[in-house]
C-alpha cells in the first residue's frame, strides 16, 4: 500500500493539504503578528511609556520610572513568547500521538500533575531553586500523563479520545483537590502559590529564562525530530507499523518531547490552559496537518497568543492585572466547545 492510498483509506486521517506558496504566507503572518504583539508587549502597561522610554528600556537603562517598567517588560514579553510556543508545539504533539482533538497539556491533567510536583516539593522538601523546580515540574507531567494514559486504556477500545478526555478531565480535578489540600494550612505561601497555579508571567527576569531555555530547546528539537513520525501515526497504527514506523517508539519519543515542554513551561510560568488545544486546530486550517509545517505554525501561533494574552491582561483593568492564565481560559472555552461539536470527540 502506498502512502497516498493508505492517507486515502486510514479512518480518520484525512489530510487538509496547503501549496507550499501558501504555507510560506500564513507563516509569514504569524511571524508578522508576533512582532507586532510583541512590540504592544514592551509599549502598553499599566503605566504609560513614551518612544525613548522603550528605546533606553530596551537598551538596559532605568533612570526612570517608565524606563524601569520597560526594562520588567522586556524579559515579561521573551518568556510569554518561549511558554506560548512549548504550549503550542506540546499540544500538536500531544493531539498526534493520542489521535485526540481534544489532547492539551491542561486537559489531559499534564499541566496540573507538573503543578502538583512542584508544590509538594516547596511544601513537603523545600525545594526553592529554579533548577530543582523545573526537574520536578518535567517529574510531575510525565507522572500524570502516564497516569492519565493508563486509566484511558482500560476497558474495551483502549485509549480512545473521549476516554482519554474524561480521564485527563477526572485526574485534573484530583490534582487541583490535592493542591489545595497541600496549600490550605500553608498561609504564609498560600498567596504565592495561588497566584503561580493560575498561571502567568509577571515577575520574569533573565535569570529564569537561562534557566528554562535548555529544556525548552531539548524538548522542542525532539519534537521536531519525530513530525514524520507523528505524521505516519495519523494514518492509524496499522499502516504506520506498515510503512516502516516503530509505532511504540514514535510515540513515546514524541510524547517525552511535549512532556518536557510542558513540565518547562509550568515551572516557568504556572499552568496555563488551552493555548495548546486552540492553536493547532487553528494552524491545522491555515498551513494543513502535516508536523513539519504544523509544528513551526503552532510555536508561532502559541506564543503570539500567550503574548497577546498578556497585553489583554495588562491594559483590561488597569491599574490592576489579569493574569494571562484567566485570558486563556476565557478565550479557550469557546473555542474547545467548537471542537466538541464539530469533532464530535472521535479521533484526528
Amino acid at each position: 500500500m502506498t502512502t497516498a492510498t493508505a492517507r486515502r483509506t486510514a479512518p480518520g486521517a484525512a489530510s487538509v493539504r496547503r501549496p507550499v506558496p501558501v504555507r510560506v504566507t500564513w507563516i509569514v503572518v504569524a511571524l508578522l503578528a508576533l512582532v507586532l504583539v510583541g512590540a504592544a508587549s514592551v509599549a502598553f502597561g499599566v503605566r504609560a511609556v513614551g518612544w525613548s522610554d522603550i528605546v533606553n528600556g530596551i537598551s538596559g537603562s532605568s533612570s526612570t520610572i517608565a524606563e524601569a517598567a520597560v526594562e520588567k517588560r522586556v524579559p515579561r514579553t521573551v518568556v510569554a513568547m518561549l511558554v506560548g510556543a512549548s504550549l503550542g508545539v506540546a499540544g500538536a504533539v500531544m493531539q498526534g500521538v493520542t489521535r485526540n482533538p481534544l489532547a492539551d497539556p491542561g486537559i489531559l491533567g499534564v499541566s496540573s500533575g507538573a503543578a502538583l510536583a512542584v508544590v509538594v516539593g516547596m511544601a513537603f522538601f523545600g525545594l526553592s531553586s529554579a533548577g530543582s523546580v523545573i526537574w520536578v515540574a518535567i517529574a510531575g507531567a510525565a507522572g500524570a500523563a502516564a497516569l492519565v494514559y493508563t486509566i484511558g486504556s482500560l476497558g474495551r477500545g483502549g485509549a480512545t479520545p473521549l476516554k482519554l478526555a474524561l480521564a485527563g478531565a477526572a485526574s485534573s480535578a484530583a490534582f487541583g483537590s490535592l493542591i489545595s489540600a497541600v496549600l490550605l494550612p500553608r498561609v504564609d505561601a498560600l498567596t504565592d502559590f495561588r497566584f503561580w497555579q493560575i498561571g502567568g508571567v509577571g515577575g520574569a527576569s533573565f535569570d529564569r529564562i537561562g534557566q528554562v531555555l535548555p529544556f525548552l530547546l531539548v524538548g522542542a528539537v525532539v519534537c521536531a525530530v519525530m513530525a514524520h513520525g507523528l505524521d505516519s501515526l495519523a494514518l492509524g497504527d496499522d499502516v504506520a507499523a506498515g510503512l516502516g514506523e516503530h509505532v511504540a517508539r514514535t510515540r513515546l519519543v514524541a510524547a517525552g518531547g511535549a512532556i518536557l515542554l510542558c513540565g518547562a513551561a509550568t515551572a516557568a510560568a504556572g499552568p496555563i490552559g488551552f493555548v495548546g488545544l486552540a492553536v493547532p486546530h487553528l494552524c491545522r486550517l491555515l498551513v494543513g496537518t502535516g508536523h513539519r509545517w504544523l509544528l513551526p505554525a503552532s510555536a508561532i501561533g502559541g506564543a503570539a497568543l500567550l503574548t497577546a494574552a498578556d497585553v489583554v491582561g495588562r491594559v483590561v483593568a488597569p491599574p490592576t492585572e489579569i493574569d494571562v492564565g484567566i485570558v486563556t481560559a476565557i478565550l479557550g472555552a469557546p473555542v474547545f466547545i467548537w471542537i466538541v461539536r464539530r469533532q464530535k470527540v472521535r479521533a484526528l
